[in-house]
């Protein structure tokens, strides 16, 4: 989801602010882009090639959607309603709409449980704006996790092992979906644990082989030998809360391997990580659990899908993974 600030009138301070909050882009005047675009990297975009569009009758609706699928820009003006909304986002993936309070922003972001592709702040929530990009970030998608029960943990001899340091910092809960099988991911939690031989790295998820899955947004995955600085990972916590983090640096390495398995009902999955009292699973409650100490029986947090990936997209094929 991108998210931008509408400064018009044009504010120099709001714009400043906005930059600074981490806003996808500026609307401004069009007098104004070109001193906005020397501040930052991001787009500075002139108010008319945005253009609102009011929404009061299906015509409007209609109206709005065929110019969205004609490829133009149209940004759905303050005062719009969910169901039409809804409407358009089942004809259109590049449905925007304005939002001039938090409690706006995040009812359009989670529209449909996808929400809208982007979201202009106005003006009159510059006080807010942090917190409507921070909350619409974390709240664009949620995973329904399923609790594990572990029943095998053995040596694996050597293997190449992925860490992932993110510019984010997680927290006591948070991590990342790692599995051998798109159909099967585990929980691994960020290094946010202290003890007496190493400090915390809460930046950090010791995510596993470089052959398995990791899940990002947007419904996707990819081989942990694919992340790269830049790559957008999915950080996800024990209630199923997510937020993105951007891959600062991967650390590919040769250690020794732990192969765990677990089951939810029928359904068997595992993963390979690395043998060290630093890397963690996630227990139902929350809690970190170092795999040295793990044993049949546990309960840990996984994700259940159903296989089938081509380049990381979801498809409809006959698979079998083991």
């Amino acid at each position: 989801m991108n998210i931008y600030f509408k400064s018009v009138p044009f504010s120099k301070s709001d714009v400043t602010l906005a930059l600074e909050s981490g806003a996808d882009g500026v609307i401004v005047p069009s007098g104004n882009v070109e001193s906005v675009a020397s501040l930052s990297r991001i787009p500075a975009i002139a108010e008319e090639d945005m253009p609102s569009m009011a929404m009061a009758s299906k015509a409007d609706e209609e109206a709005i959607r065929d110019a969205l699928n004609a490829g133009r820009k149209a940004v759905l003006a303050r005062g719009w309603e969910i169901i039409p909304v809804e409407n358009l986002l089942a004809q259109c993936d590049n449905v925007i709409a304005e939002a001039a309070s938090l409690e706006e922003a995040v009812l359009a972001s989670g529209i449909l449980q996808r929400g809208v592709q982007g979201i202009v702040v106005l003006p009159e929530a510059i006080g807010q704006l942090k917190d409507i990009i921070a909350a619409c970030r974390t709240c664009r998608e949620h995973e329904s996790l399923d609790v594990a029960e572990i029943v095998r943990i053995e040596p694996a001899g050597l293997g190449h092992r992925v860490c992932v340091d993110t510019m984010s910092m997680m927290k006591r809960g948070q991590g990342m979906l790692v599995g051998n099988s798109s159909a099967f991911t585990f929980l691994v939690h960020a290094e946010t644990e202290h003890n007496e031989y190493v400090a915390s790295r809460p930046f950090r998820v010791n995510a596993g082989a470089v052959h398995a899955y990791v899940r990002l947004p947007g419904d996707r995955t990819t081989y942990l030998s694919e992340v790269s600085a830049g790559t957008e990972m999915l950080v996800v916590d024990s209630e199923g809360r997510t937020t993105v983090a951007t891959a600062g640096r991967v650390k590919v390495e040769v250690r020794p391997m732990l192969l765990i398995e677990a089951k939810v009902g029928g359904k068997l999955g595992s993963v390979f990580l690395q043998n060290a009292e630093t890397i963690r699973l996630t227990a139902p409650d929350g809690t970190p659990v170092s795999v040295v100490a793990l044993k049949s029986g546990d309960k840990v947090l996984c994700r259940l899908d159903e296989a089938g990936r081509h380049f990381g997209m979801r498809i409809k094929e006959d698979i079998q993974e083991k």
